[in-house]
């Protein structure tokens, strides 16, 4: 009898350690997916970029430094590895494409310019893609977080391997939480 219950203990425990680390699981998942989301719409924003400069050196050539600071922070955003990186790099990105976005007020015919219009649409429209993707990640980030440090699976979460992740900061949240201004 002693055996039997000793048994159904052991099972039981065993079913609830099964249970925290499927839903560390599931919640780490889905933090990596709304990364994922976030990753997309990051490199189609850079991929825009390239484009930008071209339509802008045209008709502002001697704003090099503005534009070399794009494609500085450009390769940032390319090259960063992990979510710190990634904030860096588009907190630096959006303050080089405001600057170009400044540029085009010195600039009536960039201004016009349908090419630049429509990549600076493209691009606003993008900022609220990102902005809505980056929250998304921080919830989950934050569910995810709350249930490695919360009992029981505090206990179980660094035995296998779940450790807390990093949000996806942005230093001017009021610039970035408000897309760039598109005037006619």
């Amino acid at each position: 009898m002693e055996w039997i219950i000793l048994l159904v203990v052991v099972v039981v425990i065993a079913f609830f350690v099964i249970g925290i680390y499927n839903r560390l699981v599931a919640l780490r998942q889905t933090t990596n997916q709304a990364w994922g989301d976030i990753d997309v719409q990051l490199k189609q924003r850079v991929d825009l970029i390239p484009n930008l400069v071209n339509t802008v050196k045209g008709y502002a050539s001697h704003e090099k430094e503005t534009l070399e600071n794009v494609i500085k922070a450009r390769q940032a955003s390319v090259d960063a590895t992990n979510v710190k990186d990634q904030a860096q790099a588009e907190n630096m990105l959006t303050g080089a494409l405001r600057q170009i976005f400044a540029l085009s007020e010195a600039y009536p015919d960039l201004k016009a310019n349908e090419n630049f219009l429509s990549l600076q649409n493209e691009l606003a429209d993008l900022e609220n893609k990102i902005a809505a993707a980056r929250r998304f990640f921080n919830n989950a980030v934050s569910e995810f977080n709350t249930a490695v440090e919360q009992f029981p699976a505090v206990i179980f979460a660094s035995m296998f391997g779940f450790q807390q992740r990093d949000f996806f900061e942005v230093a001017d949240r009021a610039a970035v939480e408000n897309a760039p201004e598109v005037k006619f």
